[in-house]
């Protein structure tokens, strides 16, 4: 293992253990970003105006942009798997805050897809998604270092893929078009709350 990842890790590692609230902060950022994204997608999706399409379309590229990271996750840690910290190093010169799975280390799943989400957001978003987004995948990063489950070249390995599939899938938003249209009619918004208004008035 090489002196970066090691350095690093025990920078940020030596910090766990010695304050709860920070501990249980750091362990809730770790384990459950999934669910605050949720969250957040529902809050952006249901807070945008009726008739917004466009940043509505940029929330489903996000989506995907994670999901296509996540994809890329799988392709790299096959062809090269990395041992987590808490396999390799010697019991008392570390703490691992949460319980994990002895699965690839390279790169950091929640980090990839964290920062598909924020990175496909950055310029097409309004500011509170962006940022929002942004500090949740920053916030996880640093998170994974801390619990003690991942080195820092997975991290950084996961900041890049994730940023790259989500600069990328905009070179394809089309072919997600009929995915936000679907949402759209669903829920009445854009052009489709101007139809389902006609509809009721005929009726």
């Amino acid at each position: 293992m090489n002196s970066f990842d090691i350095q690093g890790y025990h920078f940020l590692n030596q910090l766990a253990g010695h304050c709860v609230w920070v501990d249980k902060a750091m362990e809730f950022f770790a384990q459950y970003s999934l669910e605050i994204y949720i969250l957040l997608f529902i809050a952006a999706w249901f807070s945008l105006p009726r008739s917004e399409v466009r940043q509505r379309h940029a929330l489903i590229i996000m989506g995907f942009a994670g999901i296509i990271g996540l994809v890329m996750n799988v392709l790299v840690s096959h062809l090269w798997f990395r041992p987590r910290p808490f396999t390799i190093l010697k019991q008392g010169t570390f703490t691992q805050l949460i319980p994990h799975s002895s699965d690839a280390s390279f790169p950091s799943d929640h980090t990839t897809g964290s920062f598909g989400f924020a990175s496909a957001s950055w310029g097409k978003s309004p500011k509170w998604i962006t940022i929002g987004f942004t500090a949740l995948a920053l916030l996880n990063g640093v998170s994974r270092l801390y619990v003690g489950v991942h080195w820092p070249t997975d991290v950084i390995a996961g900041v890049i893929i994730g940023t790259l599939s989500g600069r990328l899938l905009w070179k394809f938003n089309s072919l997600f078009q009929p995915i936000t249209n679907l949402g759209l009619r669903i829920f009445h918004y854009g052009n489709y709350e101007c139809e389902a208004l006609k509809s009721s008035k005929e009726h």
